[in-house]
């Protein structure tokens, strides 16, 4: 990451929701930088004291600034789908199934989130927990093996190969579902272990994705921040088989 970075992260010190773009960015060997300014700049994009220009007023990270273009945008998905062509993982004449598989992903990674928060994100795990159980126990028989068939079923379907989702080569879908699987095995390790052996084409896309030259390298490094209170967490009482 360079201090004259073409793009800018703005987001938690977690990997949360930000993880899907920083996977896409250092696939690509993009000239970006995470956070420079600490917990302090996100929140000055939170309440509104950043300077945007004339972009609009963003909810909540992450946000991504283009500096060559002044651009800055937040929503994971329109961030992915603004920086995909530029990094050459859009899917080319395919970009619009690379869309509907990240936004898929993206739908199962809300639904991971609220495994732990199933009432509200201003409340504690623990003010929730009755109802996270109910929510958890529904999640692991019923929406892991809906979802992860998806993804097998679809890995299947591309005839080039069933390391990717679509066409010849790895586009920011694959990202989506490389850390929603990666989350899930720090989250769920006893259900996804289970399930695992029931899908012929899971396990070569999470090597396949993982081995990337660049992506190993950034794995090993300290730049991959450890899962913690973000999106994937690890409560014992969750996990079943």
């Amino acid at each position: 990451m360079s201090n004259n970075a073409d793009y800018k992260l703005i987001y938690w010190p977690i990997p949360g929701r930000g993880e899907f773009i920083r996977l896409c960015l250092e696939h690509a060997g993009a000239s970006w930088t995470d956070t420079p300014g600490g917990v302090d700049e996100v929140l000055s994009y939170v309440n509104g004291s950043a300077d945007l220009g004339a972009n609009p007023a963003p909810l909540a990270p992450p946000i991504l600034k283009d500096e060559k273009n002044g651009v800055i945008l937040s929503q994971t998905a329109a961030i992915l789908m603004y920086m995909a062509p530029k990094l050459g993982l859009d899917g080319g004449k395919q970009h619009m199934h690379t869309a509907q598989h990240a936004l898929t992903g993206l739908d199962f990674n809300d639904e991971v989130h609220n495994t732990h928060h199933p009432i509200g994100s201003a409340l504690y795990y623990e003010d929730q927990k009755n109802e996270a159980a109910r929510y958890t126990e529904v999640f692991r028989r019923e929406r892991i093996p809906k979802f992860l068939t998806y993804l097998d079923t679809n890995l299947g379907r591309n005839t080039q190969t069933d390391k990717h989702l679509t066409g010849d080569s790895i586009t920011y879908a694959d990202y989506v579902w490389w850390q929603v699987l990666d989350g899930l095995f720090y989250s769920f390790p006893k259900r996804m272990h289970a399930l695992l052996p029931t899908y012929t084409n899971i396990k070569p896309f999470y090597d396949n994705i993982k081995s990337q030259p660049r992506i190993a390298a950034y794995l090993a490094s300290e730049r991959r921040l450890p899962y913690s209170q973000g999106v994937f967490r690890y409560y014992a009482e969750l996990d079943k088989a």
